[in-house]
């Protein structure tokens, strides 16, 4: 049985108080983990790139409406439940460094132009390659959008179901890794994605029993909730 990568969903989410998801709370501590991978969700909105999960406000943060119809003024007032606003993408990439790599997932729509700019500044100013970067989506038009903007950065293409034709679909964008639901999982998704030279990691999976099924598959890495958990699941502690 090999190691599962161990990718820190939603920045590691921990404690609901203390370290929400896509904070950058939950990034230091799964930095501190020592983690593979950190996995983050942006949207762009008003020509920013902002760190956080769901189109609407009102479950994380104050507020109603679509997340994409906020004023910049409201998003830079938004807080988490440890009082820490809304991290933007820059905040994230300075914090994260080369430590591990980052994989950032695109929710929203129109990311491409923005997370293009945000990236390659970042790393033309910080000597950071843009090997430590992963860009994900379930939205497989940005991703062929992005291959033909920025085809050197690694690119994860993210299934929700079950495809006829396994993982061929996948072909056109050339992704580096997929990522599957655990129902999708099985040996023939694994072995097919595999021969085309793609990792397979696994979400969102936090229950030991799961690990072991994955792993025994040949999966390569899983999202996790608890990160600390599946460290001392690959190391034999559990």
């Amino acid at each position: 049985m090999t190691a599962l990568t161990c990718i820190a969903h939603r920045g590691g989410y921990l404690d609901r108080d203390n370290t929400p998801e896509n904070s950058l709370a939950a990034i230091r501590h799964s930095l501190a983990l020592g983690v593979d991978a950190i996995e983050i969700d942006i949207w762009q909105v008003q020509g920013q790139i902002w760190v956080t999960h769901d189109r609407r406000l009102g479950r994380l943060y104050s507020g109603t409406g679509l997340i994409c119809e906020q004023s910049l003024n409201t998003l830079r007032n938004l807080t988490l439940g440890n009082d820490e606003p809304i991290p933007t993408l820059p905040q994230v990439l300075e914090l994260v460094g080369d430590q591990c790599l980052l994989n950032i997932e695109i929710k929203g729509p129109n990311c491409i132009p923005q997370l293009i700019k945000e990236l390659t500044y970042y790393c033309n100013h910080s000597n950071t390659s843009l090997d430590n970067y992963l860009v994900s989506s379930f939205d497989q038009r940005q991703l062929l959008q992005l291959k033909r903007e920025l085809p050197r950065l690694k690119r994860g293409v993210l299934l929700a179901g079950l495809p006829l034709d396994q993982t061929a679909q996948c072909e056109p964008l050339e992704p580096h890794v997929l990522g599957l639901h655990v129902a999708a999982a099985d040996q023939a998704m694994v072995s097919d994605a595999h021969r085309r030279g793609y990792l397979v990691w696994v979400y969102t999976i936090n229950h030991q029993d799961e690990w072991q099924a994955l792993s025994e598959l040949g999966v390569d890495g899983v999202f996790t909730d608890t990160p600390q958990k599946l460290q001392a699941f690959n190391n034999g502690l559990l």
